[in-house]
């Protein structure tokens, strides 16, 4: 059965993004994703050779094979459409929950934008029926994220924690929002990766 699992990236004071996409945001989203980037699962994602083979790799390669199609928010896609080029990272659908309608947008590798302004809910219904097998991965930003656990559309939370006290952002949690228990915990080299069922 198809679950939607919250996915993303957090620093040790539970910062998951910037509060604006500048310079200084730049700096926060490295601190906290900079722990993918070397891994040669990700490199191979992106099309280049090399990278480093470690238990961190092995998590990424493990979640990029579960994750079918992505709910993202509109500031996540324009923060980073012009940097996903012709063949972005997703090789799969992604669904962007936005006020601005448009028409969908095809890539190569598979992925395609689908824009939906009915909202999270309508956004993981549409990704549910092509999923055709694989789990939902909401990826963010942060809004997508709480909205996704307010609406009690997420079944797990998968978390990568980066040593790293970034300070200031946007937290992913706020205190008694979600109840959480523990299903695996994985040391890596440069994160510690967690999973946990939303009861």
């Amino acid at each position: 059965m198809t679950k939607v699992v919250l996915g993303m990236s957090v620093s040790l004071d539970g910062i998951a993004g910037p509060r604006t996409a500048d310079a200084d945001g730049m700096a926060i989203f490295t601190a906290i994703l900079g722990w993918q980037f070397p891994l040669r699962s990700w490199q191979r994602e992106q099309g280049m050779e090399g990278g480093e083979d470690s238990v961190d790799s092995r998590v990424w390669a493990d979640n990029f094979a579960r994750f079918g199609p992505q709910v993202i928010g509109r500031t996540m896609f324009d923060f980073g459409y012009p940097n996903w080029g012709e063949n972005p990272p997703f090789h799969a659908p992604v669904f962007v929950v936005t006020h601005r309608g448009q028409e969908r947008i095809s890539k190569s590798g598979g992925t395609n934008y689908t824009f939906v302004t009915g909202g999270v809910p309508a956004a993981v219904e549409q990704a549910r029926a092509v999923a055709d097998g694989k789990d939902v991965l909401l990826a963010g930003g942060v809004s997508i994220a709480r909205q996704g656990l307010a609406a009690g559309l997420v079944d797990e939370v998968a978390l990568h924690v980066a040593p790293r006290l970034v300070g200031r952002g946007v937290r992913l949690f706020d205190a008694g929002e979600v109840d959480l228990c523990c299903l695996e915990t994985i040391q890596g080299e440069e994160a510690v990766h967690l999973r946990f069922e939303v009861r």
